[in-house]
Order: structure tokens, then C-alpha cells, then sequence
């Protein structure tokens, strides 16, 4: 049974709180795909762990939940999460002026998530293994057509 929308609910209940699926921010997605940014604000394959550590350390209330974005194809724990932000108190007014909006919240991250610590080295770690395996290829000479 869904939940319907009760004008009852206050801002502060968990049920109002805006909801972030990392799919919103990742640039391998496509707008009909669920991707919200234009794809240079988005980051590569975003996690809700990431999303999470992110808005936390910005001063928001968190929580996460074990759910799966409906358009996502794949049920891989890599795209799973689903990231409720506490945004506006009761009475209607940003918790933080920083982020009034779902947009500025989705846009802090896409600026946010490359520059964690986790991406920087997964990074410099990527570009060395891809170093190595370039200059150890060796072009021999095949087979050719008979």
C-alpha cells in the first residue's frame, strides 16, 4: 500500500525529507535514465555511502535507506540507496541557507564527490596501472592474411 501525502506531516518527519538516489548525479546515466544535472556537474558512478559522508560532513541530517531507484536496471549493491536529507525546518525555512533546494543539494555533491579522498586515490591508482599496461605492450608482428 503507498503512502499518500498528508498535509498533516511536518518538515521535520521522516517522511518529508527530500530524497537523493545516487543515479541523480551519476554521468554514465542519460536524462531518461534518471540522471537530474547536466553530465559535467555529475560524477562517475556515485555511491550512497559517498552521498552520505558528503551531506553529513556539510551539516545536513541523514539517513539512508535500502531502496533501489525504479528506472535503475541492474540490482547490484553498487546502485543501491536511496539518501533522505532534512532540508527545511517546520516552519518552512532552509535548515541551512546553503542549500534551500533539492538542486543546490545535488549540485554541492557533484563538486563534492571528486574531491574525496577515496576518488583521488582510486584515481592516481587507475592512472599508474594504466601507465604500466601501455608501456609493456609490445606490437609483434601477426599472422597476416594468406
Amino acid at each position: 500500500m503507498a503512502l499518500t501525502w498528508n498535509p498533516q506531516k511536518k518538515h521535520s518527519d521522516l517522511e518529508r525529507w527530500v530524497c537523493i538516489y545516487p543515479v541523480y548525479i551519476n554521468s554514465k546515466k542519460t536524462l531518461a535514465q534518471g540522471r537530474k544535472l547536466a553530465k559535467d556537474k555529475c560524477v562517475e558512478n556515485p555511491t550512497h555511502q559517498e552521498i552520505r559522508d558528503v551531506l553529513s560532513a556539510a551539516g545536513l541530517r541523514v539517513g539512508v535507506e535500502n531502496k533501489l531507484h525504479p528506472r535503475e536496471r541492474s540490482k547490484e549493491l553498487l546502485f543501491r540507496g536511496r539518501i533522505r536529507v532534512h532540508l527545511k525546518n517546520d516552519d518552512g525555512t532552509p535548515v541551512q541557507p546553503n542549500f534551500p533546494t533539492r538542486d543546490s543539494v545535488l549540485l554541492h555533491l557533484g563538486t563534492t564527490i571528486p574531491k574525496l579522498k577515496i576518488r583521488q586515490t582510486r584515481q592516481a591508482s587507475g592512472d599508474q596501472s594504466s601507465q604500466q599496461s601501455s608501456s609493456s605492450t609490445k606490437k609483434g608482428k601477426g599472422k597476416g592474411r594468406r
